[in-house]
């Protein structure tokens, strides 16, 4: 079974549809749709799902004509308790808003709408054959007057679709909430999107001290998919200045698997990797997934963590984070699942290269006593003092002298869990044969 990312679009699945012309050949939308009675939209066979019962789309007098809206009649829809976050309504595939193809002059969609609440409003469209182009999700930011809301499908021109689908109030409720929504029309989908002109750097770190998934630099191991079924996302493989990279666009969230023999143990590295180029996102989010010993999705040992970034726009972003951020990720032997979000969801676009794990190379210290080798060093979870001779005890100061750690060893070897200490430079003192020798450790 494959994890989902708070996937709502997938659960309605087939049962949505998308705007077009019915024709044997491919014209305009019918749009706009005003729901006038000499208008488009009020006779229309709108079926509403999800929503306790499913009544039938009320056609009502408009609620407020003394702010942007002057229309007589608008369309109401009350998204009710006990319906589902994703509840909304759909035309009949192949009549109503017809059959059309997405272009550069009708790929920007605005609605009107009036709510008591504020949430997310969803719009999408399907094909013939419930194929879908994935809802974009805008909030209205008004209550109680008429705003307009803008949604862009550029990222899916070509698509030709016969059905269109809206989410007037894509949440979980807990009261009934009353929703009005009123001419929806096409228009340009304006400028074109930067693009990526130079590769993302080169990773320099060793080959040995990594797991690559997608980089020229590395062999990389097997990956089962780039994008998952259940993802809400566009994949495209492309070259950026003849270096492999991979365009997410109409990104909401995309699903990235290494499972059964294919799933990562990262037990032993320290980082997360990837290089990030966006041309629009506010925020970009990555979230790891361990299905833990029993290697499968549930079962009650899975662990996960996401983080959320804030990419510069239009320049590659080096994401270099590091294992321990990840905090509810408590197991890291099993990485099967890496999900990648973007926001704003359903227009943002990423572009990705090199997505890897690494490990620090293993840095060695020699005390004044050049006998004595500490590693590694800086260390982040644990380091190991060896000696030719027996080590009787060590003791750590931090910065102001403070013992944090005094410890009878006698033994050639010794080694350290330094993650409770916090991050900053430590003196260890080694005493060998009655003699004091000291270096400094960097926890990180």
């Amino acid at each position: 079974m494959n994890k989902k990312y708070t996937i709502f679009s997938f659960l309605k699945g087939v049962a949505c549809s998308t705007l077009m012309l019915s024709s044997s050949f491919v014209f305009g939308q019918n749009a706009p749709v005003d729901f006038e009675s000499a208008g488009k939209g009020a006779n229309w066979t709108w079926a509403c799902f999800e929503n306790v019962g499913n009544a039938a789309l009320q056609f009502v007098a408009n609620p407020s004509t003394t702010g942007i809206n002057s229309s007589s009649t608008v369309a109401k829809f009350t998204a009710l308790t006990g319906g589902q976050p994703w509840a909304g309504c759909e035309t009949k595939h192949g009549a109503d808003i017809g059959t059309f193809t997405l272009t550069a002059s009708n790929s920007k969609v605005k609605i009107m709408v009036y709510k008591s609440v504020i949430s997310d409003v969803a719009i999408k469209f399907a094909t013939s054959t419930n194929g879908s182009t994935g809802e974009i999700k805008v909030a209205n930011t008004k209550t109680n007057e008429w705003e307009e809301l803008t949604f862009d499908f550029s990222g899916k021109i070509n698509e030709t679709n016969d059905q269109i689908i809206v989410f007037p109030d894509f949440q979980a409720r807990t009261t009934d909430n009353v929703c009005y929504f009123d001419n929806i029309t096409f228009s340009s989908g304006g400028t074109t999107l930067a693009e990526p002109t130079t590769a993302a750097p080169t990773p320099t770190r060793l080959a040995a001290n990594v797991i690559s998934l997608f980089s020229n630099a590395y062999t990389n191991v097997t990956v089962d998919t780039w994008r998952t079924g259940w993802s809400a996302a566009t994949l495209t493989d492309m070259q950026v200045a003849g270096n492999d990279v991979k365009k997410y666009s109409s990104l909401d969230f995309v699903g990235v698997e290494t499972v059964g023999p294919n799933m990562i143990n990262a037990s032993t590295m320290d980082r997360f990797n990837i290089d990030v180029w966006t041309p629009n996102a506010t925020a970009f989010k990555v979230k790891l997934v361990d299905f833990g010993p029993n290697a499968a999705y549930g079962g009650g040992d899975d662990k996960e963590h996401e983080l959320s970034f804030t990419p510069t726009k239009e320049s590659w972003n080096t994401l270099s984070i590091k294992m321990s951020d990840f905090t509810g990720l408590t197991t890291t032997s099993n990485i099967a699942q890496m999900i990648f979000v973007g926001v704003p969801t359903g227009t943002s676009v990423a572009y990705i290269d090199n997505v890897y794990f690494s490990k620090a190379a293993a840095s060695v210290t020699s005390f004044s006593n050049a006998s004595v080798k500490m590693y590694p060093n800086p260390s982040a979870g644990s380091f190991t003092i060896e000696s030719v001779k027996n080590i009787e005890n060590v003791v750590i100061m931090n910065s102001v002298g403070q013992v944090v750690l005094s410890s009878e060893v006698n033994n050639n070897s010794f080694n350290f869990n330094n993650s409770n200490l916090a991050k900053g430079v430590y003196v260890v003192q080694v005493s060998i044969e009655g003699v004091v020798s000291t270096a400094k450790l960097i926890v990180e």
